[in-house]
């Protein structure tokens, strides 16, 4: 079986995104579920998958970053309201039966991601 793991790059700083809270939900028809909540570690990771095993299933999810959170706490000087806050990946799981790598590379003014594995 696959697992769905994440990362957070800061790369307004350099380095990894310690401290992060992440928010894993399923998105169906009736709505959002929330499978999972944790806070990224000294390396910018989940200290275990998000998804793994008889979890994994293939669907729509949403991973929720608090960017905006974590860059105040760094003490970086953020505008009222923040440009970059809450952070919502929205992507699909395919086959479950492999790994996705879902991690967000953020900044106060930009994000991205990618599927890594």
């Amino acid at each position: 079986m696959g697992k769905l793991s994440t990362h957070v790059l800061d790369i307004a700083q350099g380095k990894p995104g310690a401290g992060v809270k992440v928010a894993l939900f399923s998105v169906g028809a009736e709505g959002k579920t929330l499978l999972k909540m944790d806070i990224t570690n000294a390396d910018g990771r989940c200290g275990a998958p998000l998804l793994e095993g008889d979890s994994m299933k293939v669907g729509q999810y949403e991973l929720v970053f608090n960017a905006g959170d974590y860059f105040a706490a760094q003490g970086i000087e953020l505008p009222a309201p923040r440009f970059i806050d809450l952070v919502t990946l929205a992507f699909g799981i395919a086959h479950a039966e492999q790994n996705y790598h879902v991690p967000l590379v953020v900044s106060p003014w930009s994000y991205s991601t990618y599927r890594g594995s």
